[in-house]
């Protein structure tokens, strides 16, 4: 956008909030701030948006569709002003009118549109796509609750509606004249023409208005502006008489009210279905809609059209399309099927088999009939044609239909022309292990995509301190090429240097030590080691495992109070999904293991735990900058990717890790000597389960620091917990311990003696620090994004690309 001055910018700003609110802007509330400047925003960023869209059209340039289940976008008032190039202007402006832009930010609603790194990816992505000036758009759902709002209440998880919509979204433009109408239920019958060919004739069905909510994607300095539609149902005009009851009314207003309901009962499960069935259709919908104003042949579609399934939730998809392609445009199968290969690609994310999700075939018949009719016509020729190629025992394990149910990855992976994983080994397991029987059938459609993060929101937004060290010491080219960030290894050795970026460091956790202070009551040092762990609450990401290591140190505090180590602060932000029981028990014996370590003056602030409530992307913005140590323990072999890990990096915290995920391409970047890397690693996991030989009550009886530590589970020492500690004993020692805590503990614990020790080295830590910091760049999404588009979508910048060149990810 063109420059605007600080002058031009207040008079501006102070017009617009007295034309909202008709009194002083001196008297306004920091949400009442929020808004003017959101609607100023807009009229600043509004003449791109129109041109990008038209130009798109214009040129019939070829664009990709992201759909995804969760968007985790954060607050977006700094990222906009960022990207647009006037957040100093603003900071100024608003500073010299008396306000503060981080108090105005603060009444911006932080939108709980995801759960975790598939949500907060998928922002990344969009941010990544519009700056690196690719034709790319966002399809999701328009929730009104989001993820639940966490709140601890005696120590155990309560889930509360989120309602981040109570005061609109200042962002988001309705688009009425784009809804379409989704349809389930009901009956099909397959009717013939007048000309003998056959149709589907619809009875009985409940109709859902979609209706489009469009967020800007504002591109970094490019004047790029691409779009997230976001999908709310309504109940269609005219016909509310069909919905005569208020149950029937609330039906519609469910698909879009929560993200991720209780999928315990059949009930949940059948609106998760609806859900998937709702955003996936609106988009697909939308999408053929602007490609006939093209009024471009059908087999042209894959050319100008891309498709991306950010893992399973999306893969109606594939069946949605060939609906439309077969039954409203008149295309025969195999040419419908042709162009719906062509024109999908798809994420997997998971390498657990129980993540990948199934539908019986009853839930899908009853509600999506039609749909059910195309994906057993897939199913069946699926058969048909490789039986005769790879004989009957292959083809049938990759069935989309098998045992009642509805395989979800298998739909995905037959009708899309890519799979990718998304960090090398995750990639290797599924090609060797989860999807092997696919990859012997489809070679050519398996790749590795390691995903990535914005150093425009982990860095510049979340740490201006190291933001400003950068600049002085490397140039500013890094926050639009950010492999530039290399440039700081020249610098390892310059103790100033060095000082400088502890001072950064300090400074982010006295911040963050003033908001435990002030919002949990807890006083910790920020002298003391960082020590963050900020993920979902899942077993196989073993958040247990450091409570273990806690409780291991606390009781060697215990027992030689003089003992000489660095304070450490234990940061958890975690949430659990609402039916899960033993992550919910795990979230209480962190509360409790708090409670009893923060009040306990014996061992003299040694050990502080903090566990955030609520923990989301505005929190992690204010503890990612703070962090020393980031946690990545998973069981090798069992996260996908991660990107906290990536972020914490950039932020220049040290990775404790197993060999999981993209942190072994971490551990490639910076160095074993900059890392901290303990445990099993994959084929050693492997080797276990093949031979059965895990025992891990033989570990339990046979080492004492082992023993001590899980004892304290169940002998009363950590009050308030008798019935979980009993349940997670079990699963440690009776029910075999699945997640191999106990085999990695030992290594674990040695870890984490060298970093006190390092820790205890100041110029060493720091000059870990500074080399995790500079070997960061490679991880941006912006690199990843570039190879989607050129080896996945077929697409290229649409603006000279601020990024003259990239390097993928190194082979591990």
């Amino acid at each position: 956008m063109e420059n605007i001055s600080i002058q031009q910018f207040k008079k501006e700003y102070v017009k617009k909030f007295e034309q909202l609110y008709a009194y002083r802007y001196d008297e306004g509330s920091s949400r009442e701030h929020f808004v003017a400047l959101g609607e100023l925003v807009r009229n600043y960023y509004m003449n791109n948006w129109k041109s990008t869209i038209d130009e798109y059209k214009e040129k019939e340039t070829k664009q990709v569709f992201y759909f995804s289940m969760e968007f985790l976008p954060g607050r977006m008032l700094k990222s906009n002003l960022l990207n647009l190039d006037i957040l100093p202007v603003v900071e100024e402006g608003l500073r010299e009118l008396g306000l503060d832009l981080d108090e105005v930010s603060m009444g911006e609603a932080d939108p709980a549109l995801g759960n975790g790194g598939l949500g907060r990816l998928a922002s990344c992505f969009m941010d990544s796509i519009a700056s690196t000036g690719l034709a790319g758009h966002g399809n999701g759902i328009r929730y009104q609750y989001g993820l639940f709002k966490q709140k601890f209440i005696d120590g155990y998880q309560v889930e509360l509606p989120e309602n981040w919509l109570r005061n609109g979204n200042v962002w988001e433009v309705r688009k009425e004249n784009k809804a379409v109408i989704v349809r389930f239920g009901g009956q099909v019958y397959m009717d013939t023409d007048e000309e003998g060919n056959l149709y589907p004739r619809y009875e009985n069905t409940k109709n859902i208005l979609a209706v489009p909510y469009d967020v800007p994607q504002i591109g970094y300095h490019n004047g790029i502006v691409n779009n997230l539609r976001l999908w709310s149902a309504e109940i269609p005009y005219g016909e509310e008489y069909l919905f005569r009851t208020e149950e029937e009314r609330d039906e519609v207003k469910q698909i879009t009210e929560v993200l991720y309901p209780d999928d315990s009962n059949y009930e949940g499960r059948l609106l998760r279905l609806r859900q998937e069935y709702f955003f996936s259709s609106a988009g697909v919908q939308s999408i053929i809609r602007y490609f006939k104003t093209l009024d471009e042949d059908w087999s042209l579609l894959p050319d100008k059209i891309a498709i991306h399934i950010n893992d399973t939730h999306p893969a109606l998809v594939v069946p949605e399309l060939m609906r439309i392609l077969i039954d409203e445009e008149e295309l025969t199968w195999d040419q419908a099927w042709e162009i719906t290969k062509k024109t999908i690609s798809y994420t997997n994310h998971t390498i657990l088999q129980e993540a990948m999700e199934r539908w019986p075939i009853d839930m899908l018949e009853h509600l999506l009939p039609r749909i059910y009719h195309i994906i057993a016509e897939i199913n069946r020729r699926h058969i048909e044609k490789k039986i005769p190629l790879y004989g009957e025992e292959l083809t049938y394990r990759t069935t989309i239909i098998e045992d009642g149910q509805v395989k979800m990855a298998n739909l995905a992976i037959i009708g899309s022309h890519s799979i990718n994983g998304v960090a090398k080994l995750h990639t290797n397991i599924l090609i060797n292990e989860t999807l092997h029987d696919f990859y012997l059938m489809y070679p050519n459609k398996f790749n590795n995509k390691t995903n990535g993060i914005t150093q425009r929101r982990w860095v510049q937004l979340s740490n201006p301190g190291l933001t400003s060290l950068l600049d002085d010491v490397i140039g500013t080219d890094w926050k639009s090429n950010p492999e530039e960030l290399i440039l700081l290894k020249a610098h390892v050795d310059n103790s100033e240097l060095l000082n400088r970026l502890e001072a950064v460091k300090l400074e982010n956790k006295k911040r963050f030590a003033k908001y435990v202070k002030d919002e949990m009551g807890i006083e910790i040092d920020p002298n003391a080691i960082f020590d963050v762990q900020i993920k979902r609450l899942h077993a196989y990401k073993r958040q247990l495992l450091n409570v273990l290591h806690i409780l291991d140190r606390y009781s060697q505090i215990k027992e030689n109070p003089d003992i000489d180590i660095p304070k450490r602060v234990f940061i958890f932000g975690a949430k659990a999904a609402p039916s899960y029981h033993y992550a919910k028990q795990i979230i209480k014996l962190i509360n409790a293991v708090a409670d009893l370590v923060n009040n306990d003056t014996d061992i003299k602030d040694l050990i502080k735990i903090v566990f955030v409530e609520n923990y989301g992307v505005s929190l992690a913005e204010l503890i990612i900058p703070a962090a020393d140590i980031s946690e990545q323990i998973s069981l090798a072999g069992k996260e996908a990717s991660g990107t906290s890990n990536m972020k914490l990096m950039a932020n220049g915290a040290l990775t404790m890790a197993t060999m999981d995920g993209a942190t072994i391409e971490i551990y490639d970047y910076v160095g074993k000597e900059n890392i901290y890397i303990f445990g099993l690693k994959n084929n050693d996991v492997k080797k276990y389960h093949q031979n059965q030989s895990y025992n891990s009550r033989n570990i339990y009886e046979g080492n004492a620091s082992i023993k001590r530590v899980l004892n304290m589970l169940v002998d009363g020492s950590i009050p308030g917990i008798y019935h979980e500690g009993q349940d997670i004993f079990n699963s440690l020692v009776k029910f075999n311990d699945e997640y191999f805590l106990l085999k990695d503990f030992d290594s674990y614990i040695q870890a984490h003696k060298q970093a006190d020790k390092d820790y205890q080295d100041r110029e060493k830590w720091n000059r870990m620090a500074l080399l995790n910091v500079a070997n960061s760049g490679p991880f941006s999404s912006d690199y990843t994004i570039l190879r989607y588009a050129d080896e996945i979508w077929k697409i290229e910048p649409q603006v000279e690309n601020l990024i003259s060149s990239y390097t993928p990810v190194k082979e591990v």
